[in-house]
């Protein structure tokens, strides 16, 4: 009997351990998801670096409010990605990735008005592609605090494009 009575308390002890620990953590990221984020991660440093030239080197006082525009909502995002990576266990790198460092390098290169007639369509360009890329994650992804991410960051890069778009149109 004490036997069967220690069994059963084993047995139920092991089941409540498994339910708290399934409830403790997050539901899987699918490769989709761990990719979303590291691209997040790595446009937010790309924007970041780029708004803090932009603020440096832009002739326009509206481009030098755009980089520091672009810095704040940026690290704000990122902070959010970063976070929601840490939940999944997801590496995240700790710089752009080589093309997006190259881009970066292009922009230091320039200054004056010849940095706002480059960086201002490259952003309007960079924005329209994140703009896809979250909304791809938005339906497609498979955690859905990955999901909710890319939906609350979508209404910031649409301003960030309306803002570029703006500047290009002389408003």
């Amino acid at each position: 009997m004490l036997r069967s009575l220690i069994a059963t308390v084993t047995t139920v002890v092991a089941a409540l351990s498994g339910v708290t620990a399934a409830h403790a953590a997050p539901p899987d990221a699918s490769d989709q998801d761990k990719a979303f984020l590291v691209s997040a991660h790595q446009d937010n440093l790309t924007e970041i670096e780029g708004g803090q030239t932009a603020e440096r080197q832009a002739e326009s006082q509206a481009v030098k409010d755009a980089g520091s525009r672009l810095v704040k909502d940026h690290t704000a995002l990122d902070e959010q990605v970063t976070k929601v990576a840490a939940e999944y266990g997801v590496d995240l790198p700790g710089q752009p990735s080589e093309r997006q460092q190259a881009e970066l390098r292009k922009f230091a290169a320039k200054s004056g008005a010849a940095f706002d007639r480059a960086w201002v369509p490259a952003q309007a360009e960079d924005h329209r592609a994140t703009l896809v890329a979250l909304d791809k994650e938005a339906s497609s992804g498979s955690s859905e605090k990955v999901r909710q991410l890319a939906r609350d960051a979508k209404p910031v890069v649409k301003e960030h494009l309306d803002l570029m778009e703006s500047i290009q149109s002389g408003g």
